[in-house]
């Protein structure tokens, strides 16, 4: 674990009617916010944290400044590791982008610039993905002797086999109107929008019922591994859990009383 000075996460909590709203900061401007090891295990403290915050309803994750989201791990810090080594990093890389995807609520991807190499896979594995339109992406691992691995094998789902083969084999950026035609953002603002478009995304999550979206991400995950009648069938499980308690009854009857006015 970093020590508390070494740490670059930043974590603030807005409590609201609806329930907490978590902020994660990575929060090194300086270096295009790139995360070494230690950056990663923080993120991982973080995310970990929040999940047990049985209030929280959404959480943005975002980089510092307004050049970059996260540019990657920190090259300098690898250079000189051996096989063990590489295995090391990699798999705290895997631990970050898997503590996110373990996060029972929607974690939103704020794209404010650079989101290269192992922040591609942390966007990749948030929920829903908003960036400005400034922004460059990419998978440049290549360029450094070193395959794209762990999450960029959500990355197909996501774009494509055709586009995640020109990502990971030529190692080149994409701008972001291109990210966005290929399908990795979700929506395109330009900087000064960008914060009312995380917004728009969380009021509408915050809004929603509570239980009925943290049932939603477990489903939608298990979407991913599950063939169709499979899915079919958590998906009618699921319909089934969400009456275990009164909120489909409160939120349907202010819909019929709203209907009434």
């Amino acid at each position: 674990m970093s020590s508390p000075q070494s740490r670059i996460v930043d974590v603030r909590i807005e409590k609201r009617d609806a329930g907490h709203v978590a902020y994660v900061i990575v929060n090194n401007p300086q270096h295009r916010n790139r995360l070494g090891k230690s950056g990663k295990d923080d993120l991982v403290a973080a995310f970990r944290e929040l999940a047990k915050d049985d209030a929280l309803r959404v959480a943005v994750l975002t980089g510092a400044g307004d050049k970059s989201f996260i540019s990657g791990s920190d090259i300098a810090e690898m250079k000189d590791v051996d096989a063990a080594g590489q295995i090391e990093v990699s798999t705290k890389t895997h631990f970050a982008c898997d503590s996110i995807r373990r996060l029972p609520v929607p974690v939103i991807a704020r794209v404010n610039g650079f989101c290269l190499g192992s922040g591609m896979e942390l966007a990749a594995s948030c929920d829903m993905r908003v960036a400005t339109d400034v922004s460059r992406f990419g998978m440049p691992e290549v360029k450094f002797g070193i395959p794209s691995g762990m999450e960029a094998c959500l990355l197909p789902g996501l774009v494509g086999w055709g586009k995640a083969r020109e990502l990971v084999f030529t190692g080149e950026l994409m701008d972001a109107h291109e990210a966005y035609r290929c399908g990795f953002v979700d929506r395109l603002v330009t900087a000064s929008d960008l914060d009312a478009a995380v917004e728009k995304w969380v009021a509408s999550i915050c809004a929603a019922g509570p239980r009925a979206i943290r049932i939603q991400k477990a489903l939608v995950q298990d979407w991913e591994r599950m063939t169709i009648k499979d899915a079919v069938q958590r998906g009618i499980a699921a319909m089934g859990e969400s009456r275990a308690t009164d909120e489909p009854v409160r939120m349907m009857q202010a819909f019929v009383d709203r209907k009434k006015r």
